[in-house]
């Protein structure tokens, strides 16, 4: 779900114009994966940007208010997620906590970070969302640890068919300030890519696995 089209057309463009978003048909980029890809995100970047900054903070207060009400901590999924949380956390003024991708293998053993208690109402924080996985993993080990988790909360989705699948049956809501639609619009009318380019980036969406094959 895509909180606001106006945020999403701003976000999408704010990101393209910093390049923490790139795409490039012709020399796609790798992921962590091993998979081919026309589009590499990296928001992070938005953290050297106060404004950009500032503007992503504002509208994920703005979503989570909307979409989940009254809520009593913020969490954070290791790493980009992190400080993205932190600063929506002390927007709202509220306990921060974050989520490692396992349990750590010495110390507390804890993957959870901060101080947590039983049926606590969390959003999580996520910088972008692909299939869902990772970010899901997050939510996973709050529920195990007994959280009301009422939601995530990310700066960009791809809208991936099996990230939807994913979510659902996680039963666990997502709100996105923007998305693969949205970059696609304000790539194609800003000049950052031609009518070609973007018929290749929606087959992307389609089946990323296909694309990738294709493409090595």
């Amino acid at each position: 779900m895509i909180f606001n089209n106006d945020t999403a057309a701003k976000v999408a463009g704010s990101m393209l114009q910093i390049h923490a978003i790139k795409l490039n048909n012709n020399q796609p980029f790798t992921w962590a994966s091993g998979l081919r890809s026309p589009i590499y995100c990296d928001n992070r970047k938005a953290l050297s940007f106060p404004k950009i900054r500032t503007y992503i903070r504002q509208e994920l207060v703005k979503a989570i208010t909307d979409h989940f009400g009254d809520i009593e901590a913020i969490a954070g999924v290791a790493i980009a997620g992190i400080p993205q949380g932190v600063l929506v956390a002390q927007e709202m003024g509220l306990p921060f906590i974050y989520v490692r991708s396992s349990k750590k293998e010495h110390g507390m053993a804890n993957q959870i970070e901060g101080v947590i208690n039983e049926r606590q109402s969390v959003v999580v924080i996520e910088d972008l969302v692909s299939t869902g996985k990772s970010s899901l993993n997050a939510v996973h080990a709050l529920r195990e640890a007994k959280l009301n988790v009422k939601g995530m909360a990310a700066i960009f989705t791809y809208g991936l068919p099996i990230a939807d699948k994913n979510f659902k049956e996680a039963n666990c809501l997502l709100v996105a300030l923007s998305d693969y639609n949205a970059l696609i619009k304000e790539a194609i009318d800003k000049n950052y890519i031609t009518e070609t380019d973007k018929l290749s980036l929606l087959e992307w969406r389609k089946d990323p696995q296909a694309w990738s094959d294709q493409h090595q």
